[in-house]
């Protein structure tokens, strides 16, 4: 569980984020929505620790990142796994060897233990026979794949996702979405997704927390979304053909 508490963050004398509190729940799929310059990035990056806010704090359950030395901070980031939103492989690796890539870098692990790790997290993404094709021979769905396995293989209890199906057809995206919310389940991750995707929030919404100029101006559950009156909320979600289509189905 990440607990945030009354955080703030400005850049200069501009106020990015302004008093925002939001638990996000193990073992469920919690999404940040909101339009661009909604302060969403800005947010992920602060949980993340990228990024130190001006007040508040955030806490990994027992551990607060405000108090953490850099050595603290270095253990908890070894506990996240982070997709980020064009992938980011390295085209000279394979798939199996931007898979292995973290835990080679952070742990003293044997290279045939973490290829073992590396081929469970292949095959949990439903990504056999891929494991010796460069990124570049691969679909932009197996691309988001390979990320996934590369940010589990280290067991995380934290997953981070930057627009995860950025780049992908409707049916592909459905498949990420999906597979991320099994494997959150699955594991019982502590799952956050920043995302503009309306299906992600249709799908696989089960917390979101909407953002608007810095400020949490709504909170609820994919079900929720389609009934309620906040109008900063129904702006934002009826850009979308989508969420009307599918918003009768609930009314």
């Amino acid at each position: 569980m990440i607990h945030v508490e009354n955080i703030t963050k400005s850049f200069d004398e501009t106020e990015v984020l302004r008093g925002i509190s939001a638990i996000f729940e193990k073992g469920k799929t919690n999404l940040i929505i909101g339009q661009s310059g909604s302060g969403k990035t800005v947010f992920l990056k602060s949980l993340l620790g990228l990024f130190d806010t001006d007040m508040g704090s955030i806490r990994f359950e027992n551990k607060v990142l405000n108090d953490m030395n850099d050595k603290e901070r270095a253990i908890l980031r070894q506990e996240m796994g982070m997709v980020f939103q064009g992938s980011a492989l390295f085209d000279s690796m394979t798939v199996e060897e931007n898979i292995m890539f973290p835990m080679q870098m952070f742990t003293t692990e044997i290279d045939s233990e973490i290829r073992d790790k590396a081929n469970i997290a292949i095959k949990r993404v439903n990504l056999i026979n891929a494991n010796h094709k460069l990124t570049d021979e691969i679909s932009g769905g197996m691309k988001k794949r390979v990320a996934i396995a590369r940010a589990i293989i280290m067991n995380p209890k934290y997953l981070f996702c930057d627009e995860p199906n950025s780049g992908l057809d409707p049916k592909t995206s459905i498949l990420i979405d999906n597979l991320i919310q099994e494997i959150t389940n699955e594991y019982n991750i502590t799952t956050v997704i920043n995302t503009h995707d309306m299906n992600s929030v249709m799908e696989i919404g089960e917390n979101i927390i909407f953002l608007q100029n810095g400020l949490k101006e709504w909170e609820g559950s994919n079900q929720e979304i389609f009934k309620t009156d906040n109008k900063a909320v129904t702006d934002f979600v009826y850009s979308s053909n989508l969420f009307k289509k599918v918003r009768k189905l609930y009314l």
